[in-house]
C-alpha cells in the first residue's frame, strides 16, 4: 500500500517503523515544523521527523494544508491511504477525500471516551481503570469517525502518561498495520452516541497541585501530567516539578510535610513524592533530591 504518514510526537514512531517493516511504501512523512528549543532556541525537528529522516523517508513540514502548494504536493504523492498518529494539525475536508481509503487515525482511547487532545493524560487523571487504542476513519468532526479496530489496555496503579503512552503507541502500531492491510474490507463501525467526552488540552492552570484535594486525586494528577508538562508545587518559594508519587494513609494539615522524606498531607490521606525536579536540574529520586534540597517535617509545601 502506498501510504502518506502524518505524525509528530514520539507516539507516532512505532507506527512508522511498523508500516515500513510490513513492506508498505511510505511516500512521505508529514510532521509539524521544527520549533525553537533548548537554551540556544535553535530549531529542532519533532521526534517523528528525526526518525523518518533516519529511516530514509522523505519528510515534509508544512504549517498547514490550507495553502495550494502543500495541498498540491500531497495530491501528487498518489497515496492510497493516510495514516495519522499524534500529528497535531487539523486536516481540511478536501484533503480527506484524496486517498482512495481516506485517512486512518491511531487514537489512544476507547472512543467515544476521551476524544480530543489529551486522552492519555485525562484517562489517568480521572481514575479510569482501563483505556485503549482505536483505529478510526478521520472525518471532519473531531475524533468522531467510525472505528475499524480497537484494543483495550489496562491502566496500572503506577502508570504515568509517559509509560501508558508508550504502551499504547506499540498497540497502535500493531493495529494500524492490520487496518491498512484491511483498509478495503474491514467494517467501519459508527461510534456510540452515549459516553462521548472530550479530553481537552492540558492548561497551565491545571498543573499546580492543590493539596486540599484527596490524596487519590493529587496522585492521579502527578502521574497524569508526568513527564510533561509536569505537575508542580512551591517549596520555600521555589517551583518544584513532581514526576512520581504514591498514596499513603497518614493525615495532617493539607500541604504540610509529615516527615523528612517528602510525605505531604492532602485533604484526605497523603502523597509521598518519589521523583522531583528543581528548575535547571535533572529529575531526581526523592532521596537524591532531598540531599541537595532538604524538606523538614512540618514544613509548608504550597
Amino acid at each position: 500500500m502506498r501510504v502518506a504518514f502524518l505524525g509528530s510526537s514520539s507516539f507516532a514512531i512505532p507506527a512508522l517503523e511498523a508500516l515500513l517493516r510490513a513492506g508498505h511504501d511510505i511516500a512521505a512523512a508529514y510532521c509539524q515544523p521544527a520549533r525553537p528549543a533548548g537554551r540556544g532556541k535553535r530549531p529542532r525537528p519533532v521526534p517523528a521527523a528525526e526518525r523518518a529522516a533516519e529511516l530514509g523517508v522523505p519528510v515534509r513540514e508544512p504549517e498547514s494544508f490550507r495553502d495550494g502548494r502543500a495541498f498540491g504536493e500531497f495530491h501528487a504523492l498518489g497515496a492510497e491511504v493516510g495514516v495519522v498518529a499524534a500529528y497535531g494539525v487539523l486536516l481540511p475536508t478536501e484533503l480527506l477525500e484524496i486517498p482512495r481509503f481516506g485517512f486512518l487515525n491511531i487514537h489512544p482511547s476507547l472512543l467515544p471516551r476521551w476524544r480530543g487532545a489529551a486522552p492519555v493524560q485525562r484517562a489517568i487523571m480521572e481514575g479510569d481503570s482501563a483505556t485503549g487504542v482505536c483505529i478510526m476513519q478521520v472525518i471532519e468532526e473531531l475524533d468522531a469517525g467510525p472505528v475499524l479496530l480497537s484494543r483495550t489496555e489496562e491502566i496500572f496503579p503506577g502508570d504515568n502518561a509517559g509509560t501508558l503512552g508508550r504502551r499504547l503507541s506499540v498497540v497502535g502500531a500493531s493495529l494500524v498495520v492490520e487496518a491498512v492491510a484491511g483498509a478495503g474490507s474491514l467494517p467501519r463501525i459508527p461510534q456510540a452516541r452515549e459516553g462521548a467526552c472530550y479530553a481537552r488540552k492540558i492548561d497551565k492552570s491545571e498543573t499546580r497541585i492543590d493539596w486540599s484535594e484527596p490524596a487519590e486525586v493529587v496522585d492521579r494528577r502527578i502521574r497524569g501530567l508526568s513527564p510533561a508538562p509536569g505537575a508542580w508545587c512551591a517549596i520555600r518559594g521555589e517551583r518544584v516539578k513532581l514526576l512520581s508519587s504514591g498514596i499513603d494513609s497518614a493525615g495532617g494539615r493539607p500541604g504540610a510535610a509529615l516527615d523528612d522524606r517528602l510525605l505531604v498531607a492532602c485533604g484526605s490521606g497523603s502523597v509521598r513524592i518519589l521523583e522531583a525536579q528543581r528548575p535547571g536540574k535533572r529529575p531526581m529520586p526523592a532521596d537524591e533530591f532531598l540531599r541537595g534540597f532538604p524538606v523538614k517535617k512540618g514544613e509548608r509545601i504550597e
